[in-house]
Formats: structure tokens, C-alpha cells, sequence
């Protein structure tokens, strides 16, 4: 009969015990993450915020479109209506609005959009950035409201001022949470390495 040996076992906290892909994809609690949610808040939570502040694109890509449909019923343009830039933002400047609130919604929140692929392929989508993003889009549809609506410039201010902030936070945020994901995933290298 084969005499089979039996591999050695190594106590769990050693960490030659543990797969080097087990200790490659451990993330790092931070004052950002939470033990209980891993980092990661309901799977694909952020994704929701998203989605609205995409649709809240759409519905304000609609309203210019009516709003200018009525105003060229309403006021016939002329042969030179169109005839530059500058002729056609005079001509459409009493209902400009929803097209200045289109355009603000490629400014900033871009960079809000670059982010959230960011936080779902690093996995560092926590509950406070899903927290943080939901904020920052009920900030956005606020602001839009105001600024196609009462157009009251300093409420609009506030907002936008506001909504920067938060998107500014959660970059922080990531880039906290990555830099702490980088000195363990440096460490577990290293005791992979020497194990």
C-alpha cells in the first residue's frame, strides 16, 4: 500500500497558508468601508444614482427640445436666423435655459461619471460612496429644477457650489480607499514572495 503523505497544514493567520489570489483581492477596512459590507454596498448600488442622473439628462435634453420647438412655432425664423453662432443664440436666447442646464450637465458631472466605473472595477463601491452619489444627484436634479424653473441664481449657486463639494468628497474617498488597497495588496505581494 502507497504511503501517502499528508500536506503540511499551516495555522490560517499564516499567510503562506492562504491562496496568493485570496490575499491579492482582500481589500483594506478604511473610515470609508465598513467590515460588514466588505466595501461593497449591495453589489451594484451605485449604479441606481447613476441611472437617474443619466435620465435627468434626457428629460432636460427634452425639455430644450420642446421648449425651442415652441419658440420656432411661435417666432418663424428668418433667412439669416441661423446664419452664425451668434444669430441663433439671439434668436433662442427668451428660451435658453434648458440648453445652458443641458450643457452644465457635461461639466462637472462628468467627472462623477468617470468615478463610478472607477469605485465598481477597483470594488471600492461602499455604502458611503452609494450614500454620497445619491446625494450628489437629488443635489443635480435641484439644481437643474432652479435653473429651468424660478431661476433663482443664488439658490442656484448654493446648489452648484454643493454639488461640488460632495463630488469632491467622494473622489477623496477613492483615492483614500485605493491608497489603502495599495499598501495591502503591496503587503500580501511581499508575503506571497517570502512565503
Amino acid at each position: 500500500m502507497r504511503n501517502r503523505t499528508r500536506p503540511q497544514r499551516h495555522p490560517p493567520s499564516d499567510p503562506v497558508s492562504i491562496p496568493s489570489s485570496t490575499l491579492l483581492e482582500r481589500r483594506v477596512a478604511s473610515p470609508w468601508q465598513t467590515e460588514a459590507d466588505g466595501g461593497s454596498f449591495m453589489g451594484m448600488a451605485i449604479l441606481w444614482p447613476t441611472i437617474v442622473l443619466a435620465g435627468l439628462a434626457f428629460i432636460v435634453f427634452l425639455t430644450m427640445f420642446v421648449t425651442r420647438a415652441r419658440h420656432i412655432r411661435a417666432n418663424p425664423p428668418g433667412r439669416e436666423t441661423f446664419a452664425s453662432g451668434d444669430a441663433a443664440m439671439r434668436y433662442f436666447a427668451p428660451v435658453e435655459m434648458p440648453a445652458n442646464n443641458y450643457r452644465n450637465l457635461f461639466e462637472m458631472p462628468v467627472l462623477y461619471f468617470a468615478l463610478v466605473p472607477l469605485l465598481l472595477i477597483t470594488n471600492l463601491d461602499n455604502h458611503i460612496q452609494v450614500v454620497l452619489a445619491w446625494i450628489y444627484v437629488a443635489i443635480r436634479i435641484a439644481h437643474s429644477f432652479v435653473h429651468i424653473g424660478p431661476k433663482k441664481v443664488p439658490v442656484r449657486a448654493m446648489l452648484f457650489v454643493a454639488s461640488g463639494v460632495v463630488l469632491m468628497a467622494m473622489w477623496i474617498g477613492f483615492a483614500i480607499d485605493l491608497a489603502s488597497a495599495q499598501v495591502v495588496f503591496d503587503r500580501a505581494t511581499d508575503a506571497v514572495a517570502r512565503g
